[in-house]
C-alpha cells in the first residue's frame, strides 16, 4: 500500500523523468481534468518539477498549473517508453502524460485534481499537512510539538493523522510503535519526552531507509519489499506487521492484531515489548 516513501520514490523517478521536457500528449478519463485540457491545454507545456508532500504528489507545469494526485490504498504511476506495452489493463488508466521520449501513466488513482498555487494553499487536506516524515526540513521538534497538539489521541491514530505527521501509513505505524516499545493503544498524553522524540527520529529513520537510491526504486505500489528490522532475510523484513498469531522476533510471545481508531485500521504489536 503506497505510504509516504512509495509516494517520494514515485515522484523522484518522474522528476528524473519528466523534468524540463515539453508534454506533447495527455490523456485522461477523468472529466474534471479533461475540461481543464480543453479550456487551457496541457500539451505544450513543460514540466517544471514532481515532488512529494506526505502522501501527496504534486506534478508543476508551466503557466501555474499543477496536478495533485493522492494514491490512497491502490493507485500507482507507471513510466514507458512510447510503444512500450503497459504492464496494467487500458481500463484501469486514468492520467497519461506523455513527453518525447516517455509516458507517465497513472492508474487508478482516486484523486486526481488540477490546482494554481493559489487554489492549492486553500485545498483542505493539503494545505494542513503536519511534518513532513521525508521532507528536507523535517524537525524531530517540530514532530512532537505536532504529536502533543493532540493528547486525545491513542497512539495508533495519531501516527495515521496526516495533519500531524504526513507520510505515515498501517506498515510504518505498528513497525514504529513496536522499534519504539510503545503500546499503540496509549494516549499521546501518556507518552513523555522521550518516547515522543523517539518516535519522531525513528520514523524519518525508517522511511529514509526505504528511499535510498539502493532501495527499490520502481514506482509500481509496494507488493512487500518495505523493511524495517535491517535483516537480509526477506522473510524477517518486518517487525509486527502482517504477523498477527507469530512469535516476536525479539521476546517469542505471539503477535496480537487489532483493528483501531474510527477508520478501524488494523494495528499489530507484541503484548510483552509494548506494555
Amino acid at each position: 500500500m503506497p505510504e509516504g516513501d512509495t509516494i517520494f520514490r514515485a515522484a523522484r523517478t518522474l522528476k528524473a523523468a519528466l523534468a524540463s521536457k515539453a508534454v506533447t500528449r495527455f490523456e485522461t478519463v477523468l472529466p474534471y481534468l479533461a475540461r481543464v485540457h480543453e479550456d487551457t491545454p496541457i500539451t505544450g507545456r513543460v514540466v517544471e518539477d514532481v515532488a512529494s508532500h506526505g502522501k501527496w504528489m504534486e506534478m508543476r507545469f508551466s503557466g501555474d498549473l499543477i496536478l495533485l494526485t493522492h494514491m490512497l490504498m491502490s493507485g500507482s504511476w507507471h513510466i514507458y517508453r512510447p510503444g512500450e506495452k503497459w504492464q496494467r489493463r487500458r481500463v484501469d488508466m486514468r492520467i497519461v502524460i506523455g513527453t518525447e521520449s516517455i509516458e507517465a501513466v497513472a492508474f487508478n488513482v482516486p484523486v486526481a485534481e488540477f490546482h494554481t498555487t493559489e487554489s492549492l494553499a486553500r485545498r483542505p487536506g493539503f494545505n494542513r499537512l503536519g511534518e513532513d516524515v521525508l521532507g528536507a526540513g523535517f524537525s524531530e521538534d517540530g514532530a512532537v510539538t505536532q504529536l502533543k497538539s493532540r493528547p486525545d489521541l491513542e497512539l495508533g491514530e495519531a501516527l495515521l493523522n496526516q495533519s500531524l505527521l504526513a507520510g505515515i501509513g498501517n506498515v510504518f505505524k505498528s513497525e514504529l510503535a513496536f522499534a519504539c516499545c510503545v503500546n499503540p493503544y496509549r494516549k499521546i498524553a501518556s507518552l513523555n519526552e522521550d518516547e515522543l522524540l523517539s518516535l519522531a527520529r525513528t520514523a524519518r529513520t525508517f522511511l529514509q531507509a526505504n528511499v535510498r537510491e539502493n532501495s527499490k526504486d520502481g514506482i509500481v505500489t509496494y507488493t512487500g519489499f518495505r523493511r524495517t528490522t535491517g535483516r537480509a532475510n526477506p522473510t524477517d523484513r518486518l517487525w509486527v506487521y502482517g504477523r498477527a498469531g507469530q512469535p516476536c522476533r525479539k521476546c517469542g510471545t505471539p503477535i496480537r492484531m487489532q483493528k483501531q481508531g474510527p477508520g478501524a485500521r488494523v494495528t499489530f504489536w507484541c503484548p510483552n515489548c509494548q506494555r
